[in-house]
């Protein structure tokens, strides 16, 4: 199908991974080559990422980064989540 195998493989292990192997996934991905996730796949694995570590200050704010690198279409919920993540920082440091 003319996928690469670094999407093969990050597809492969997004599907039933447990936060901490998403992050892990993303990071190695985004590592080797910036841009060898697609878009979409780079936002779903964020967005599941997001929705099981909620509080997680780092993962929103690398998650809001990264939704403004392909912007503006999601600009507002990469605002939201750099928010979230300055108002997580805030509170621990209190």
């Amino acid at each position: 199908m003319g996928i690469p195998v670094e999407v093969q493989r990050f597809i492969e292990k997004l599907t039933f991974a447990d936060p901490e192997d998403i992050h892990e996934s993303l990071q190695e991905s985004m590592g080797e080559d910036w841009m060898a996730l697609p878009v979409w796949a780079r936002n779903l694995a964020f967005r599941l990422l997001c929705l099981q570590r909620p509080d997680d200050a780092e993962i929103l704010g690398q998650a809001g980064s990264d939704l403004l690198s392909f912007g503006p279409d999601w600009d507002d919920h990469a605002e939201e989540l750099l928010a979230r993540s300055q108002e997580l920082k805030t509170r621990k440091e209190e």
